[in-house]
């Protein structure tokens, strides 16, 4: 299968030619196929935001390039502008960018945007906002009368209601408490499996992205420095704590069983999986 998107040898310098001239991403080559869901980590500064910005034409590489399609995205305005309705990014805190006086107008900004009949935005506002669980009675409410994770809410369901086909999402729990962050990823795995679109998930947690992807990028000083499913790149546990890195508290569970001789796969990332081998040692028997 084709990639939907590319990224082929891409740099981008901060600043070039003065005192402050800073690498944040340096030969980059990364492609991503439709359906995929993959979680992109690295510690602060790694260059995980410099590179998502990138995927949709926010940012203009310095050297190299970003397709979609099979077609460079700067080709010209028009396909830059065209890609960002097709490659849609939620920033962090995103319900710091709500303005209008309703929820309703600011999930419709997108959709009205691409230049859409009323009757299909009106469509894609009430879905998106039934995939991030709004009530239709907030639509006619202001978004600033509403809780800090229902704002959460509203801004991902502006970037949903346009239905891209690659949707990038950078830290889209942070500081949600552990009952919002939970209640929203699984909003956004709900709606991955009905659309059957891309998903990027940037994340600092370890729990959130063997959770949830099928496939993890690891950044550290501004290059990709690991590409795998989340068994493969948890299995090199060492190599992601000497970058600043761990892996899940379940991975590490399961490694200390297996250093203490039990038939434990050391790279097990989940506990459903941790607890089916434990059950297996013991000959399948549940608690006692």
């Amino acid at each position: 299968m084709e990639p939907i998107l590319t990224v082929e040898n891409l740099t981008h310098t901060y600043s070039a030619g003065t005192p402050f001239e800073r690498s944040a991403i340096r030969g980059i080559d990364f492609a991503v196929g439709p359906g995929e869901f993959v979680g992109v980590i690295g510690h602060t500064g790694s260059g995980k935001s410099t590179f998502i910005q990138h995927l949709n034409g926010l940012l203009k590489p310095t050297a190299g390039r970003v397709c979609f399609r099979g077609q460079d995205i700067w080709t010209s305005p028009r396909i830059t502008h065209e890609t960002r309705f097709h490659v849609g990014l939620v920033f962090q805190y995103p319900e710091y960018q709500l303005f209008e006086e309703t929820v309703y107008q600011d999930v419709a900004f997108g959709p009205k945007n691409m230049g859409l009949a009323q009757e299909e935005i009106d469509r894609r506002v009430r879905e998106a906002a039934g995939f991030v669980g709004l009530r239709e009675e907030w639509l006619d409410k202001s978004p600033f009368e509403l809780s800090g994770g229902q704002k959460r809410r509203v801004a991902i369901a502006g970037v949903l209601a346009m239905e891209p086909e690659v949707l990038i999402l950078d830290e889209p729990t942070a500081g949600l408490d552990p009952a919002g962050c939970e209640s929203i990823l699984a909003e956004l795995r709900q709606y991955h499996r009905a659309k059957g679109n891309t998903v990027l998930l940037v994340s600092h947690s370890m729990e959130e992205v063997a959770c949830h992807a099928g496939r993890i990028v690891v950044l550290d000083n501004a290059r990709i420095v690991m590409d795998g499913t989340p068994r493969e790149v948890f299995s090199r546990a060492k190599e992601l704590e000497a970058i600043g890195l761990g892996v899940p508290e379940i991975t590490r569970v399961a490694m200390r069983l297996h250093e203490a001789g039990l038939a434990v796969d050391p790279a097990t990332y989940t506990l459903e999986a941790l607890r089916t081998q434990l059950l297996s040692l013991r000959g399948g028997r549940g608690p006692c």
